[in-house]
């Protein structure tokens, strides 16, 4: 029963993530790989899937992973991409084991 608003939905996110919240990173780095709520900025997306994967978060694991094989945020790289996504993969995150497939 309410509007869509990214940029609400980025300001809640922001406040979750910078108290260490793991989803909340996540999410706020999608927001910056998508550009919704806030401008694209493949570089801060990048920034904060790293937090959250570093915490061992499975999503961001993998979105990070896609990040290197695309180069979106960082140099690319396919060895990085592959450890990121199978340690996603190994937690039982669906979309990593549908990239591991992809990969191997």
């Amino acid at each position: 029963g309410v509007t869509i608003n990214y940029v609400q939905a980025v300001s809640w996110f922001q406040k979750a993530a910078d108290q260490g919240d793991a989803g909340a990173e996540y999410d706020l780095g999608l927001s910056y790989y998508s550009g919704l709520g806030v401008p694209l900025d493949y570089a801060e997306a990048v920034a904060w899937l790293r937090k959250s994967a570093d915490q061992g978060y499975a999503k961001a694991e993998n979105s990070l992973g896609v990040a290197y094989l695309d180069g979106h945020g960082v140099r690319q790289d396919t060895a990085q991409a592959l450890i990121l996504i199978r340690k996603a993969a190994d937690q039982g995150d669906p979309t990593a084991k549908a990239n591991l497939i992809k990969l191997e």
